[in-house]
C-alpha cells in the first residue's frame, strides 16, 4: 500500500521521533512509505531513515503546508495518510477535502485537549476547535495515545469519535539496542542507578527530581542520570551545585541511544506535570528498569496499571518522589511483570489495532514477507 505519515516538524521530542519510529515499522512490512516533515528545528540534524522517502518541505507554520500537502494527496493518492497533532491534523483533513483525496486518513492526538483548545471567543485555539468540529469526521479515525486522554476528547466535544491506539515502542530494533556497549563510569560500581530522560523544559519536573535526589541520599545511597538536552541545562546544572550534588547528579545532554541507559539502571524515574503517554516510561520498563512516576495526567497511570507495574508519586511531592525511589530499590518489579506491561506497545499489537480500526484487512496490511 501507499502510506504517508505527517509530522509538523523534526526535533528530538516524542512525537517526531515516534512518527520516525513508525514510518520505518510501516516500510519493514513492505509499504511504500513518504514521511512529509514541515520543517527540521533550528540546530537538528535529520537522520537518515532507511526505506522510507523523506520530504522536508521547510514550512515553519502548518497552515502553510496545506497547498503541498493537497497536492501530495493528489498526486501520489495514498491508500492511508497518519498524521499527528491536532493543529496538524486539522491542515490534514481540510486539504484531503479540497484534494478529494479518497484515503483513509488517520489523525492521532498526542497532548491533552486542555492545552489545545479554548472557549475563549475568536482566539487562535478557539478557532482550531471550531475547524476541528467541522472537518474530525472526514477523518476515519481519530485517535489518542492513552485511554485517559480519549476521556478528557469526549468532554471537550461532544460524543467525538476518538479511540485509543498506543504509540510503536517496542520495535525490532529495539533489543539490539539496549545492549550496546555504554562507556560510562558511573555505570560501572556498586552505587545503584536512577536515569531519568526527556526535554529539559518545565513541564517535565527535573528540578523536583534533583531535590528529591538530594532528600533520597539522606539515607539510601544512590546515583541520577538526566538524558537530554533543552532550555533549563543551564539552571539544573546550576542546581545541582548549589545543592553540592555534583558527585550524585550529572546531565549527560542529548544522547542517540537511551535503551542502553535503562538497561543497566535500577530505577527510572519519571517527574513530569503533565503528558500525553510517556513514551519514555515505557521503553525504560522494556529494559527491564522499574519506574517511579509522579501520578500526572495523562499515561502513567495507565501505563503502571494503578501502580501495579511500577511506583506512583503525586506531582511536586519531592518527599514522595525520593520514597518512590526507596521502595524501588528495595523492592524492584520482576522482569517479567514488565514485559507483560510493554506487549500493548510492540509493533504487533499496534499495528493490530491500526488495521481494524481503519478497516484494512490483514493480508493487506500485513504482506506474506513482512517482518512483523
Amino acid at each position: 500500500m501507499k502510506i504517508s505519515v505527517i509530522t509538523p516538524r523534526f526535533s528530538l521530542a516524542g512525537v517526531p521521533l515516534a512518527q520516525i519510529r513508525f514510518a520505518k515499522a510501516l516500510s519493514s512490512l513492505g509499504h511504500d512509505v513518504v514521511l512529509l516533515i514541515g520543517y527540521v528545528n533550528k540546530g537538528y540534524e535529520l537522520p537518515t531513515i532507511k526505506g522510507v522517502n523523506v520530504q522536508v518541505l521547510g514550512k515553519e507554520r502548518v497552515i502553510s503546508m496545506a497547498s503541498f500537502i493537497a497536492n501530495h494527496l493528489k498526486i501520489i493518492k495514498p491508500d492511508v495518510v497518519f498524521s499527528a497533532e491536532d493543529h496538524l491534523n486539522v491542515v490534514v483533513l481540510i486539504a484531503a477535502f479540497f484534494a478529494r483525496s479518497k484515503a483513509k486518513i488517520s489523525c492521532s492526538s498526542r497532548v491533552t485537549p486542555f492545552d489545545t483548545y479554548s472557549n475563549k471567543f475568536l482566539s487562535k485555539r478557539w478557532a482550531l476547535k471550531q475547524l476541528m468540529k467541522l472537518f474530525m469526521r472526514k477523518a476515519k479515525v481519530l485517535t489518542c495515545v492513552s485511554k485517559d486522554m480519549v476521556k478528557q476528547y469526549r468532554t471537550v466535544f461532544n460524543n467525538p469519535p476518538h479511540i485509543s491506539i498506543y504509540n510503536i515502542v517496542e520495535d525490532s530494533q529495539a533489543h539490539s539496542r539496549m545492549l550496546e556497549s555504554l562507556e560510562d563510569p558511573w555505570f560501572d560500581n556498586d552505587i545503584p542507578m536512577v536515569v531519568a530522560a526527556g526535554r529539559l523544559a518545565p513541564w517535565k519536573g527535573f528540578s523536583d527530581l534533583i531535590y528529591a535526589m538530594k532528600e533520597l541520599n539522606k539515607t539510601t545511597e544512590a546515583r541520577l542520570t538526566i538524558l537530554g538536552g533543552g532550555p533549563l541545562e543551564k539552571k539544573l546544572k546550576l542546581l545541582i551545585k548549589e545543592l553540592n550534588l555534583e558527585n550524585i547528579v550529572k546531565l549527560t545532554g542529548y544522547v542517540d541511544n537511551t535503551l542502553k541507559y535503562f538497561k543497566r539502571a535500577n530505577v527510572f524515574a519519571l517527574s513530569s506535570h503533565v503528558e500525553g503517554l510517556p513514551n519514555v516510561l515505557v521503553e525504560a520498563m522494556m529494559c527491564g528498569c522499574t519506574p517511579v512516576s509522579t501520578d500526572c495526567p495523562t499515561g502513567p497511570r495507565e501505563v503502571l496499571k494503578d501502580g501495579e507495574y511500577g511506583y506512583l508519586t503525586p506531582v511536586g511531592d519531592i518527599t514522595s518522589m525520593a520514597n518512590g525511589i526507596r521502595k524501588a530499590l528495595k523492592n524492584p518489579i520482576p522482569e517479567g511483570i514488565l514485559k507483560k506491561a510493554v506487549e500493548p506497545f510492540s509493533e504487533l499489537k499496534v499495528f493490530e489495532e491500526h488495521c481494524k480500526s481503519l478497516e484494512i484487512s490483514k493480508s493487506d496490511f500485513f504482506p506474506k514477507n513482512s517482518k512483523v
